[in-house]
């Protein structure tokens, strides 16, 4: 258990705490005087959980702590910590959400590059998941899209972040699905 997957685990624990803090945050919305304390703790929660997205992965490149453990851990940490937001600020009762199309987008994205990996590897016996930049972009703008509704502000009005999340999330789909269709070409070629 290296250093790199201690701090992956820490960010997966973070998210039942995220989701709780953000849910009671908008019970309480619901049912009286909003408590922002419960809204900056669910902020505090999910910033320290996205810093240590990045700190992991110094920590495996610093210290040569690459391990197939931390290839399949980091990528469940990322997409819970995301989804789990995108859920709680889709369907919970804070002032500012997101628009359900946006939900949508972005499981229909993850689902189609999971089963576009698995119809390679069934073709080509082979797949490589390369990450993009394009990709990066789409979660650093999805993070900042969660930071923009969290942080409830207003200028830019928060749709405007989400619509610009939303195109890189979709630039990002179809860059991942040309990646793809790429493979099965080279694989006929061979």
């Amino acid at each position: 258990m290296t250093l790199a997957n201690q701090i992956t685990l820490a960010r997966i624990a973070a998210i039942p705490a995220f989701v709780m803090l953000a849910i009671y945050y908008g019970e309480s919305v619901l049912n009286g005087p909003p408590e922002p304390w419960l809204r900056y703790s669910a902020i505090g929660v999910f910033l320290v959980a996205a810093v240590t997205d990045a700190l992991d992965g110094f920590v495996a490149r610093r210290f040569n702590q690459h391990t197939k453990l931390g290839r399949i851990l980091d990528p469940i940490a990322d997409k819970g910590l995301l989804l789990s937001a995108f859920l709680v600020l889709t369907f919970g009762h804070w002032e500012v959400k997101f628009p359900l199309w946006f939900l949508i987008l972005v499981i229909a994205r993850d689902i189609a590059i999971v089963l576009g990996c698995l119809l390679v590897q069934f073709l080509n016996g082979d797949v490589t998941v390369r990450p993009s930049w394009m990709g990066k972009v789409a979660t650093f703008s999805q993070m900042a899209a969660i930071a923009w509704v969290m942080l409830q502000l207003h200028t830019p009005p928060p749709i405007y972040v989400i619509l610009l999340a939303g195109i890189f999330t979709l630039a990002s789909w179809v860059g991942y699905g040309v990646d793809g269709v790429r493979q099965l070409q080279s694989s006929e070629k061979g």
